[in-house]
């Protein structure tokens, strides 16, 4: 790989290292191999995905971005890390001039119906996470598979500016700083509260979970403290699910 200086401000944000390299399979295992505070950036990725395995388009002029944060203590305390991440692009992406941007649980970033972004979490180490993240820019997945004309959105299609992929990447990656700091200050506490104010109304769903348990209807209505699915189903009552329980969430409208 070819490490850039921190110091280049198209390519890295304060206390970052970034590694761009052209076309791999996918950024997040280049990066597992890496020690906190480094990144990996793509020109292309010819095996990009998502949760679940999902295949990610990852043409040229997007955003495929590996950051590898450290996880002190515990696995369990950083199981948050996917909601907290999503919270950091959505704040960058905002600052950068998005509006009507929204996280769907656990891990797509969403203007209205569309898909502009999606987030993949992976641990490669016990010290370390790797954030995974595809952002479409001036990319144009549909050229590549034409289904996703109508569900996928670009950066470039939603806000004004001279803008650059570094410079969206060195933006994401202070981000992500900002949010692990407040992660180990203060707990994924305030970061719950702030994503359950931007899903303020509830969202009909339709659920599949890992395993042999049957699929089900409900109504989202954001997450706990500890990052558990809050769902009001349709016979009453309230659930919680990690994101592990859950093998598909379906927006109903």
């Amino acid at each position: 790989m070819h490490a850039t200086s921190a110091a280049e401000p198209t390519a890295a944000a304060p206390g970052w290292l970034l590694d761009v390299v052209g076309a791999v399979p996918s950024t997040n295992p280049l990066a597992g191999r890496l020690p906190a505070w480094h990144a990996v950036r793509a020109e292309t990725q010819t095996a990009g995905r998502g949760r679940t395995g999902r295949h990610w388009v990852s043409d040229a002029g997007g955003l495929w971005l590996s950051a590898v944060l450290p996880c002190p203590g515990p696995r369990a305390r950083w199981t948050i890390l996917p909601l907290a991440a999503g919270h950091a692009v959505l704040t960058a992406l905002a600052e950068l001039g998005v509006s009507d941007l929204r996280l769907r649980w656990p891990n797509d970033l969403m203007t209205g119906r569309r898909k502009l972004a999606g987030l993949l979490v992976e641990r490669f180490t016990d010290t370390t996470a790797v954030v995974g993240l595809g952002l479409n820019i001036f990319n144009h997945p549909a050229v590549a598979d034409p289904s996703l004309t109508t569900p996928t959105a670009r950066l470039a299609d939603l806000v004004a500016g001279d803008f650059t992929v570094d410079g969206v990447a060195g933006h994401i990656l202070r981000a992500l700083a900002r949010t692990h700091t407040a992660l180990l200050a203060d707990g994924f506490g305030p970061i719950a509260a702030a994503l359950n104010r931007t899903w303020s109304e509830p969202r009909p769903v339709a659920v599949t979970l890992n395993g042999d348990r049957p699929s089900f209807t409900g109504r989202f209505q954001g997450i706990d403290d500890a990052g558990r699915l809050r769902l009001a189903t349709d016979c009453g009552g309230v659930r919680f699910y990690d994101a592990t329980d859950v093998a598909l969430l379906r927006e109903l409208e």
